[in-house]
């Protein structure tokens, strides 16, 4: 498809779509709404809009989880339109123009290509990209908290996000207008007034561990390079140019693609990668535990031999036994750069468990990869009653105060219990990475044993899941020291069960 005058197609396309929500491994979204507002870059007005419910192909992916989260029912869509009756209008709209939204580059972007390859046509291209979610992570930073579109929006006084395709729309153009005009005033202030105020930890550029920041503010990475100008720019000199601060952080399209998923997590590095917040987060997290574990009281007297022979950061490690889930409490932390995070306490002291004699259930899966790009390691074994107990009270209570809190992430049981395995039910360990440069290691430390042998520690050459892939088998027995790690990402959030140690028993 041709679009007329393509070339010359100055507006910036703010766009968001509502989608069904997978309630299992492997399945697709059902694209639900698409909402887009036209805006002039010069005045940042409104110049058009347009907004229609869509019918998906399958209406049983309309799941009561979709329904919670955008509020969009089978019922509401029986009479709308498939995309493909809409799809005209869609890639007339996007076009050849500059695309900007909250996390489009993660999210929206993917499941329009995904639209268009499932009518057997090419999707549009954008002119260049704007990604509100990275924009203000970098220049704005975690002054207004997880940097959600609701959570800004109650920064502002912007009201309540309603996930509706153009409500959001229009609310993402408030929220960077806010925070244009908040970053101009602070650049304009003398310093007398801004030496003790807030400064946002992002404000530098960033990239992933192999990009550099320049004098000039040009982040250089192996696949794109991007300019990032200086905000302290008067409004009169943008004013002779047409340009506007907003604009003058947008991405250019070097490549005259937007990867969709799949390559923005194992292609090359690109500048709104968040990577290297990632592994300053788990890098962070592991510092927090290892410094509770040497606070932490004295090697318990019934330890095994095997046990007594581990660094001593391992005795506040208990067995479910020997935790009391009335003593069992949640709190909100401090975390990574002004952040909070929930902890999990026994006795005032960050509960740690230590189990033996595990069974795997499903050995590795390196299906998902991190920011970085390296597979996100987890496996999954059987939980004994003891720990599910304990486990149970846990999840509970987090839930609870991640809603108190206010997020509106949906939550993810710590314990699995499916159909047919409810006299067993299971849980995923994870087996953590963090990156040192473009150096990787796994964090967790890896024993062998055998039989009554002393467990020997097992260092690892490279970076190479076939390794672990030959010890941890399905009918394989291990010992683990592991971590609860309350998480909260893009709408979802849980207990993480981080592998801290593992003695994986051979025979």
């Amino acid at each position: 498809m041709v679009v007329s005058g393509s070339s010359d197609r100055s507006e910036i396309v703010f766009f968001d779509i509502e989608t069904t929500v997978p309630t299992r491994p492997g399945q697709g979204f059902g694209i639900l709404e698409f909402g887009s507002i036209l805006v002039c870059p010069r005045k940042l007005v409104e110049l058009e809009s347009y907004s229609t419910l869509l019918r998906p192909t399958d209406l049983s992916l309309i799941s009561n989880l979709s329904v919670r989260s955008n509020g969009i029912s089978k019922d509401a869509v029986l009479s709308s339109p498939s995309f493909a009756q809409i799809a005209d209008r869609v890639y007339d709209i996007l076009h050849g123009r500059i695309w900007a939204g909250h996390n489009i580059l993660r999210f929206d972007c993917a499941r329009i290509r995904e639209a268009f390859a499932e009518i057997s046509r090419p999707p549009p291209e954008p002119k260049g990209t704007i990604d509100s979610l990275a924009l203000l992570t970098q220049r704005f930073g975690r002054r207004a908290g997880d940097m959600k579109m609701a959570t800004l929006a109650t920064y502002f006084g912007l009201g309540q996000q309603t996930h509706r395709s153009l409500d959001d729309v229009r609310m993402n153009l408030e929220v960077l207008k806010y925070c244009a005009t908040v970053l101009f005033l602070e650049s304009s202030l003398p310093d007398v007034f801004t030496e003790n105020s807030w400064v946002s930890p992002n404000a530098i550029t960033r990239s992933r561990s192999n990009g550099k920041v320049s004098p000039d503010g040009m982040v250089n990475t192996p696949s794109s390079s991007v300019k990032i100008e200086n905000l302290q720019t008067s409004f009169s000199d943008q004013s002779r140019d047409g340009n506007h601060p907003i604009l003058s952080l947008m991405t250019p399209n070097t490549a005259d693609k937007v990867p969709d998923r799949a390559e923005s997590n194992i292609a090359g590095p690109d500048p709104f990668d968040l990577g290297i917040m990632i592994d300053e987060v788990e890098r962070e997290s592991l510092r927090l535990d290892e410094t509770d574990e040497e606070e932490s009281g004295s090697e318990s007297e019934s330890s095994t031999a095997a046990e007594s022979e581990a660094p001593s950061c391992y005795a506040a490690f208990l067995k479910p036994v020997e935790v009391s889930t009335p003593s069992i409490r949640v709190s909100l932390v401090p975390f990574y750069r002004g952040t909070q995070r929930i902890q999990i306490l026994h006795k005032d002291i960050t509960l740690q468990l230590r189990c033996n004699h595990l069974k795997v259930r499903f050995g590795i899966n390196r299906k998902f990869v991190d920011f970085a790009g390296r597979p996100r390691l987890n496996f999954v074994v059987d939980a004994t009653p003891d720990l599910c107990e304990v486990l149970d009270a846990c999840d509970k209570l987090a839930q609870r105060l991640s809603l108190d809190s206010g997020s509106s992430s949906e939550w993810r049981p710590v314990l699995t219990k499916k159909a047919g395995f409810s006299n067993s039910p299971t849980m995923r360990l994870q087996i953590p990475t963090v990156a040192a440069g473009n150096v990787a290691r796994w964090v967790t430390e890896i024993y062998e044993k055998e039989s009554s042998t002393t467990p020997q520690r097992l260092v690892f050459s490279r970076f190479d899941v076939e390794e672990l892939d030959t010890l941890l088998t399905p009918g394989t027995f291990v010992d683990v020291y592991l971590s609860l790690d309350p998480y909260d990402y893009q709408q979802n959030a849980g207990i993480r069960l981080v592998a801290k140690k593992l003695i994986v028993h051979t025979n």
